[in-house]
């Protein structure tokens, strides 16, 4: 219910993700002995969601969510920036992962950048993922893994306008309508960090969680919501003003906020004195 809760007042715009990500950590959490670790794939253009979705569902997990040591956040950029270095990057992988299971068997990871991560370095925590009771004498079974990705953000973007255009309601769109192309877009995009992935050939991802673009109604609730956490009254023309400065595609309609809500907190820092 507390997720739930989360979900609702917190992510805009996103009601195939909350319901996918909501029924998967209900039916995960409430299995006791789960045959593999929850595993899911967030995909759609920046300024979606993603982060902000895996870091309620670490709090859900472990109350102070990414402080927690429990929680592990990777950055394709940051910790694994060197092409030549893949080899030691996937041990570093395996070890990181299995020391931090046997200390806490509901451990977090979150994959950051997966489109920047290189090919073939993700495989390298197939054996963790997959149907094992144990790998070494350890269980996996109850950990959570999530990787975030801008790779099948186009293809997503589209199915959205084509609903738009046959004038049904973006509510209408379906994870059935969605993901089983996503997961085929993303196995055959050398930059998506899950090319030819054996977690995809094998199945052990469990969803490919879909990230719709956001519509300008969607912002301004972005803009709405960072001004109560920064403790203002909602002042419209100043929701308005913000949501008028982001930049919006396809050209001729506009529908589509193209950075999302990313850039709201930066636009919000200019009308403090309003």
């Amino acid at each position: 219910a507390a997720l739930k809760m989360q979900l609702d007042t917190r992510l805009f715009g996103q009601h195939l993700a909350k319901d996918v990500v909501l029924k998967a950590v209900m039916g995960f959490s409430n299995n006791p002995s789960p045959k593999k670790p929850l595993t899911l794939s967030l995909h759609g253009w920046a300024g979606t969601g993603k982060n902000f979705l895996s870091q309620i569902l670490a709090e859900h997990v472990h109350r102070t969510g990414l402080r927690s040591k429990f929680v592990h956040l990777f950055l394709a950029t940051l910790h694994f920036p060197h092409h030549d270095q893949l080899k030691l990057y996937k041990e570093q992988l395996q070890n990181w992962i299995r020391g931090n299971v046997s200390a806490c068997p509901h451990s977090v990871f979150i994959f950051d950048e997966m489109d920047k991560m290189h090919p073939g370095l993700i495989d390298a925590i197939k054996p963790f993922l997959d149907y094992y009771e144990h790998v070494d004498g350890v269980s996996y079974r109850k950990a959570i893994f999530i990787f975030l990705s801008n790779a099948g953000g186009d293809f997503i973007n589209k199915a959205a306008l084509d609903f738009w255009t046959n004038g049904k309601d973006r509510e209408e769109i379906q994870l059935k309508d969605l993901e089983p192309m996503l997961s085929v877009t993303v196995f055959n995009n050398k930059k998506s960090g899950l090319w030819h992935s054996s977690l995809i050939d094998r199945n052990l991802i469990d969803y490919f969680v879909p990230f719709l673009p956001l519509e300008h109604k969607h912002v301004k609730m972005c803009v709405e919501a960072e001004m109560r956490a920064r403790g203002y009254a909602v002042n419209e023309k100043v929701v308005q003003a913000v949501a008028d400065e982001m930049t919006f595609f396809p050209k001729e309609q506009k529908i589509y906020s193209d950075k999302g809500c990313k850039t709201v907190q930066a636009k919000l820092d200019i009308y403090e004195d309003v």
